[in-house]
């Protein structure tokens, strides 16, 4: 027996691998050699891979597809309607499915709401990106990405709260009291 939920409108196609606890609602099609780990929830109107691999207690919003190159780690977010590229340059009269370029979604991040990914790029651990944004290139863990194109306009931590640092530089995590500290342009962790 299944230990996983697929509402009757979803289409799992076969040779999928879906972990325990996971949803899939409304109208929602699982595509070949797709990887959904465990504790997941896809909300309606969703299409992932083929070929994508995604982790444990990731949440999927309403009217997302995940295409083959994408890669999501565990404890990601994404918020209603966000957008992945899979081709820097696409046409439809020529076929480019040899150049799909590889995103990776890195451990915590969120992605909000009709936020742009274009392909090629990693967004670190537990980033924040608003809604709206377009993100080109790569996104620092921890950092608050707004804008078009993403421009960094601070860090957070990973309860997704801005990170304010003292008079030393450092800043102490509302999740889990970590501290840190940024060197050379970079979250470090004390």
């Amino acid at each position: 027996m299944d230990n996983f939920f697929v509402h009757p409108s979803s289409y799992v196609d076969k040779d999928v691998s879906i972990g325990d606890g996971t949803k899939i609602w409304h109208f929602c099609h699982i595509l070949p050699n797709t990887i959904i780990g465990k504790n997941c929830s896809f909300g309606q109107n969703c299409v992932v891979g083929p070929n994508v691999k995604i982790g444990n207690g990731v949440k999927v919003q309403n009217n997302i597809s995940i295409y083959d190159g994408v890669e999501i780690e565990d404890d990601v977010f994404l918020g209603p309607s966000c957008v992945f590229t899979n081709v820097i340059n696409p046409r439809a009269f020529i076929p480019r499915k040899d150049e799909f370029k590889k995103t990776l979604l890195k451990k915590g991040c969120s992605i909000g709401a009709n936020v742009t990914i274009v392909c090629g790029v990693t967004i670190g651990e537990y980033a924040l990106i608003g809604a709206g944004a377009v993100v080109t290139k790569d996104v620092k863990p921890y950092s608050l990405m707004v804008g078009v194109p993403a421009r960094q306009s601070g860090w957070v931590d990973k309860a997704g709260n801005r990170m304010n640092f003292d008079k030393n530089g450092i800043a102490i995590d509302s999740f889990d009291g970590t501290k840190y500290i940024i060197i050379d342009g970079e979250i470090k962790e004390l």
